[in-house]
């Protein structure tokens, strides 16, 4: 690879062409949409994905399976869900849920009781990692039924590069590509209950007879010029910050992953970033 740089003009311009040279990587074939104007994102990996006719507007790293964080409570809230256990029923905190969740963060202390929505409620709008794992351990059979079904719904809805070891997303052994969490997303979106409860603003529980009031983790929720119909945010050193949502954007349902941004903000900006592109397009092509 290395060899062409000391020879002279004619063989170094003959070592570009042929992709010997380091920088020629950059020039390799790409794909159609890595051909088109691309937003100016700057997470390390994203997909945008227009609904309306399946097509793919942009992306890069769309195909490589990545640490997702708390975008698994996606799937672990659809196979609760589909699970079909009481939303009523009142769930305990344990110790196991405290042990199982080491490293993330909670304001629900053992011997809480919630009940089943509530938790749900909670692990999609504000990412409670206690609430989900509580979901995962009371599920059919325990925790470990749990997370099997979370696999088995993976390879049902086509997702070829996923897979689960929990249900937080807290670790980074629960992988999957931006091509495969579009395809969670749709699946959520199919849902009533994720769709509203990951998209409320705000909701108030009642534990060990505290008040406890949580928010949405995403600001685009409360944004009026915003139209989310379901969304989740994701944090863990090694997944870097994460979103994936699906919403209306110049009259068009749109899918948008975006993994491993680096700044707090970097995520939400790259979203308006990738609407304001949308939007240019739009009238670029009208006028």
């Amino acid at each position: 690879m290395y060899a062409c740089r000391t020879v002279g003009l004619m063989a170094l311009a003959l070592c570009l062409l042929t992709g010997l040279l380091p920088g020629a990587v950059w020039a390799a074939p790409q794909s159609a949409v890595q051909r088109q104007s691309q937003p100016d994102v700057r997470s390390g990996a994203f997909y945008v994905l227009d609904e309306s006719d399946s097509s793919v507007l942009a992306a890069r790293g769309e195909h490589t399976p990545v640490p997702i964080a708390s975008i698994t409570k996606l799937m672990t809230a659809l196979v609760v869900l589909e699970a079909d256990q009481p939303m009523g029923e009142m769930l305990t905190i344990r110790s196991e849920d405290v042990r199982g969740t080491a490293g993330g963060s909670s304001r629900l202390a053992p011997g809480a009781k919630l009940s089943r929505e509530d938790l749900l409620h909670l692990a999609l709008m504000s990412s409670e990692n206690r609430a989900a794992h509580a979901l995962c351990r009371n599920y059919p059979d325990g925790k470990a039924a749990c997370v099997q079904a979370m696999n088995d719904k993976a390879t049902a809805l086509g997702m070829s590069t996923a897979h689960f070891v929990e249900p937080t997303g807290l670790s980074s052994r629960n992988v999957a590509s931006p091509e495969d969490l579009a395809k969670l997303v749709l699946a959520a979106s199919g849902n009533p209950t994720i769709r509203d409860y990951s998209t409320d603003a705000d909701h108030t529980v009642y534990a060990n007879r505290q008040r406890l009031d949580y928010r949405n983790t995403n600001r685009l929720v409360g944004n009026p010029a915003w139209q989310v119909n379901v969304q989740k945010t994701g944090y863990t050193s090694e997944a870097g910050r994460c979103l994936v949502m699906q919403a209306v954007i110049d009259g068009r349902q749109v899918v948008i992953v975006l993994l491993n941004s680096w700044g707090t903000l970097t995520r939400i900006a790259d979203a308006k970033r990738i609407r304001t592109w949308m939007e240019s397009r739009s009238q670029g092509t009208t006028s």
